[in-house]
Formats: structure tokens, C-alpha cells, sequence
């Protein structure tokens, strides 16, 4: 199963994923960057330019697969819980 790392890039900062995570494909790297920028936007604090940033999804080659932009990820989330208490 191939290898995807998932990097953070804000700005001109490069923050690298040394130990990747093994997909069967890039579908589902995507689907996991999206869920990783998600929890990240709930935990971490946004004022820091957060929303600029970019993971960039990289093969074990070191190519791009793909660049998720973090606000991109928001764009379909609900403004509500799915659960109310």
C-alpha cells in the first residue's frame, strides 16, 4: 500500500509529516486531510493564519498529490452539531 505525508505549509513554513500513513489510494488521502484539517480547526487557535494554511498530501517520491487548503475543508461543515443535547 503506497505511503502518504501529510505537510503543513503556512506561509513560507514548511511543517513536514516524517512518518506518513499507508492508503490504498489518493480518494482516501484526501478524505483523511480533510478529517485532519477539521480536528485541527476545532483544537487549534485560528488567529494564527490557520485558514491560510495548506496541507500538502506528498507519495513516498516526495511529489505533490494533492494541496488541501485548510479553508476549503470548513466549507462544507455544519454550522450545528450533528447531536443536540
Amino acid at each position: 500500500m503506497p505511503r502518504y505525508f501529510f505537510n503543513t505549509r503556512i506561509g513560507d513554513e514548511l511543517i513536514p509529516d516524517p512518518e506518513g500513513e499507508e492508503l490504498r489510494n489518493p480518494d482516501r488521502a484526501w478524505e483523511v486531510a480533510r478529517a485532519m484539517i477539521r480536528e485541527l480547526l476545532k483544537t487549534e487557535d485560528t488567529q494564527g493564519g490557520l485558514f491560510n494554511a495548506i496541507l500538502e498530501v506528498t507519495d513516498d517520491d516526495g511529489e505533490i498529490v494533492l494541496e488541501f487548503p485548510f479553508a476549503e475543508a470548513i466549507l462544507d461543515m455544519p454550522d450545528e452539531p450533528v447531536t443536540k443535547h
